[in-house]
C-alpha cells in the first residue's frame, strides 16, 4: 500500500519545471511592498503552518473511522510570506488490490477530486499530506518515502501532519508538522544510508526529520456553526455538560497497550539489528577471501618476476568476488524512532497517573 500510494503521488504531481527567462520583459516590476507576499520563484522558506478549523474536524472524523488502520489523505493550500495556509483536505481511499492496480486507481482517484475542487474555485494545490498515527509513533519507512516525493515535487517541499488518535480520544487535539531535513534528503540523493553515509551526514533517528510550528485557525462558519449548538426550547443558553468522573479514575489509559507497542518495537529492533550483524559478517567474510587472493597473486607475480615470467593480473578480485555492499541502517533508525516515541508517550501516561495516586493517597490521609 505504501509502495502504491508513493508510485501513485509521483504520477500524479506536477513536476517540477524552469520557468522560461524572456529576453525582454514586457510586464511591470513587482512592487517591493508587496515582494515578499507575492512569492513567485518561492525563494522564501516556509517557517510556520496554519491549519484551517474544517481541515481539523476533517482529519479528526477520518481518522476515527479509519481505526484501526492508518488514515491518510492529501491537504490543500497556499503558502504567503512564509506562512502555509491549509485551507482543505480530502482523504484517500484504501484499495485492496494489487499494486499495480491500486496505483492508477489512486491517481485517478487524485486527479479527478483535484479537478472537481479547481470546477469549484475552491483551493487545489497540493501542498502535503495527513497521516493518523498511534502513541505518537509515526516513524516508518512508508511516511519518510510519501515525504520524500512531496519535498522533491512541490512548490515549498510540502509538509506532513500528524494526528495523534489516541491523544484526541482523551481531549487533546494532538496535531504536529514535520519535513524532512536537508541532511536526509542529500543521503536520499546519494541513495546510501550505511554507516559512513551516516557519520557523514550525522544522520540520526531524530535527525531525519524537523518539526515545523504549527497553529489552528477557527473559521468564522465555524464558529457561527458551534454559537448554534444550544439547548433545546425557547432559552439560547446553552445546555450543561453532564458530570464527568473520567478523571477521577486511577487507572492509567493505555499503559498496558503502551508497553506493548514497545515491546513490540524493541523485538523488530532486535531482529533488524540481527540481520544486519548477519550480513555485515558475510560481507567480511567475502572481503577477508578477496584480500587473501590479492595477497596470493602478488606473492605469485613476484616469484614469475623472479623467473622472467609475465605477472598476472590482479585487478580481477571484482570479477572472482562478488563482495555485496553494506546494508542500509535507514530501517533501523526508524525502529529507534518509535521506541523513543512510545517511551514519551509512556512518560506522559504515567506521570499523569502517578500524580493521580499521590493526590488519592493523600486524600485518603487527611
Amino acid at each position: 500500500m505504501a509502495t502504491s500510494m508513493a508510485a501513485a503521488l509521483a504520477a500524479s504531481l506536477p513536476a517540477p519545471q524552469s520557468a522560461p527567462t524572456p529576453a525582454a520583459p514586457i510586464y511591470e516590476a513587482i512592487p517591493a511592498s508587496m515582494s515578499k507576499v507575492i512569492d513567485i520563484e518561492a525563494e522564501i522558506p516556509v517557517t510556520n503552518i496554519q491549519l484551517d478549523g474544517l481541515v481539523v474536524t476533517k482529519i479528526m472524523k477520518h481518522s476515527r473511522d479509519a481505526q484501526p488502520g492508518v488514515a491518510l489523505g492529501l491537504l490543500l493550500g497556499i503558502d504567503m510570506d512564509g506562512t502555509l495556509e491549509i485551507s482543505n483536505s480530502f482523504p484517500m481511499p484504501h484499495v485492496n488490490e494489487d499494486e499495480e492496480k491500486s496505483t492508477k486507481s489512486l491517481a485517478r482517484y487524485q486527479a479527478s477530486m483535484l479537478r472537481s475542487l479547481k470546477e469549484v474555485q475552491a483551493d487545489d494545490s497540493v501542498v502535503g499530506f495527513y497521516q493518523s498515527t498511534t502513541l505518537g509513533a509515526f516513524y516508518n519507512q512508508a511516511l519518510v518515502d510519501l515525504q520524500t516525493i512531496h519535498q522533491e515535487k512541490l512548490r515549498h517541499g510540502g509538509i506532513v501532519i500528524v494526528h495523534d488518535v489516541p491523544q484526541a480520544a482523551r481531549g487533546n487535539a494532538s496535531f504536529r508538522a514535520f519535513r524532512l531535513t536537508k541532511e536526509y534528503l542529500e543521503a536520499h540523493k546519494k541513495g546510501k544510508f550505511n554507516t559512513q553515509s551516516l557519520m557523514e551526514h550525522r544522520l540520526t533517528f531524530s535527525t531525519i526529520i524537523e518539526e515545523v510550528p504549527l497553529k489552528i485557525r477557527s473559521n468564522p462558519l465555524l464558529g457561527a456553526f458551534l454559537q448554534t449548538l444550544t439547548a433545546p426550547g425557547e432559552s439560547r443558553v446553552p445546555a450543561a455538560l453532564p458530570p464527568s468522573f473520567s478523571n477521577l479514575d486511577l487507572t492509567p489509559v493505555g499503559l498496558t497497550r503502551n508497553l506493548e507497542r514497545i515491546l513490540e518495537a524493541v523485538d523488530d529492533y532486535k531482529t533488524e539489528e540481527g540481520n544486519l550483524a548477519y550480513l555485515s559478517r558475510q560481507i567480511a567474510r567475502e572481503r577477508a577471501r578477496a584480500d587473501a587472493h590479492v595477497a596470493k597473486r602478488k606473492e605469485e607475480n613476484v616469484q614469475r618476476v623472479a623467473q622472467g615470467l609475465a605477472p598476472l593480473p590482479e585487478d580481477d578480485v571484482t570479477r572472482l568476488f562478488k563482495i555485496p555492499p553494506e546494508p542500509s541502517r535507514m530501517e533501523s533508525m526508524l525502529l529507534l524512532g518509535q521506541i523513543d516515541a512510545y517511551a514519551k508517550s509512556l512518560a506522559e501516561t504515567s506521570s499523569t497517573g502517578l500524580v493521580k495516586m499521590y493526590a488519592a493517597n493523600a486524600g485518603a490521609s487527611v
